[in-house]
């Protein structure tokens, strides 16, 4: 494809929006007058190219686009029938779906169930999971193109993790497993609303978040049911080792005693965890071969090359 694409899209995931915007298109993002969540277009710290746009609502009705990529059921559901005109509807379309279901793990349909819908997961695990109805399904695997290329340092004898709203989301982020192990082991969190949990740092901006991981010994990730996180990816980029759940799509990524450490006995991460902040020769060594194949399985590159077939194939 040689004609540069206009995308209309929402700005739902800053950091998964900021690497999708490398694909040599125009990415236009709904806004709304309040810049209410999903409705807020081109904003915030993250270093934006001029391949991205705001797309007021009361313009929409003017504005050519030549695909719409859907990113959650509010887009879907309500965004779509409010302000998109007929024609805008009829447009290829594709959902980007970015988690595993939420109601039962393996008979929930997709929402979206449209047979000239293209459905995009972010992981394997994440098809696996959802029925998809009567959608045609495509895999696009995360890519990033790290915001700072910090290097791993490790000189602090703690782990990190970072969720946003841990306590808030409770179990399936792995709350109860952050404050278990937090009492054994020196482990500080960060994230919206961390402060109100013990170790919490508070949010750390998008930014700022590259050093105070380069700085943390490990990279622990205590989430039971989740897509692979983009701050996870970035900790293994930086060759900072990761420890975490042997479940969903971080089975596949990480090796135990070789690029990293996964288990599903708290017991056994804490013994883990243990022996990274004992040994910093054995973080390094996990972190190196942990970013070997983060940048081959997650380079932005790759990443890229996939958007640009999918788009080539749904607006031929």
């Amino acid at each position: 494809m040689t004609r540069r694409l206009r995308i209309l899209t929402w700005h739902v995931h800053g950091n998964y929006l900021y690497n999708l915007s490398q694909v040599p298109h125009d990415f236009y993002l709904l806004k709304d007058a309040a810049g209410s969540p999903q409705r807020s277009g081109r904003c915030g710290q993250l270093p934006w190219s001029d391949n991205v746009h705001d797309a007021p609502v009361e313009a929409l009705p003017g504005m050519r686009f030549d695909a719409v990529l859907y990113q959650s059921r509010q887009a879907w559901d309500e965004d779509r029938p409010r302000w998109l005109s007929p024609a805008q509807q009829s447009l290829p379309r594709l959902v980007l779906e970015h988690d595993p279901p939420q109601q039962h793990p393996t008979n929930t349909v997709h929402w979206a169930d449209d047979p000239g819908t293209v459905l995009v997961h972010v992981t394997p695990f994440n098809a696996l999971m959802w029925d998809p109805g009567r959608c045609p399904v495509r895999v696009i695997e995360h890519g990033v193109r790290p915001l700072d290329e910090q290097a791993w340092q490790g000189g602090w004898s703690r782990g990190l993790v970072v969720v946003n709203h841990l306590a808030r989301r409770g179990r399936r982020l792995g709350s109860d497993l952050y404050l278990q192990l937090q009492q054994r082991l020196p482990l500080s969190l960060a994230g919206m609303g961390s402060e109100t949990l013990p170790g919490g740092l508070g949010e750390v901006g998008q930014l700022q978040l590259p050093r105070l991981m380069a700085a943390h010994r490990f990279f622990f990730h205590p989430v039971r049911y989740t897509s692979l996180g983009l701050a996870l990816i970035e900790a293994l980029m930086m060759g900072m080792p990761v420890v975490g759940l042997a479940t969903t799509e971080l089975s596949t990524v990480i090796r135990s005693g070789d690029n990293g450490f996964i288990d599903t006995r708290p017991e056994r991460l804490a013994e883990a965890m243990q022996a990274l902040l004992e040994d910093p020769a054995l973080a390094a060594r996990w972190g190196r071969a942990g970013q070997r194949m983060a940048r081959e399985r997650f380079g932005i590159g790759r990443f890229v090359a996939d958007w640009q077939q999918l788009f080539r194939e749904v607006c031929a």
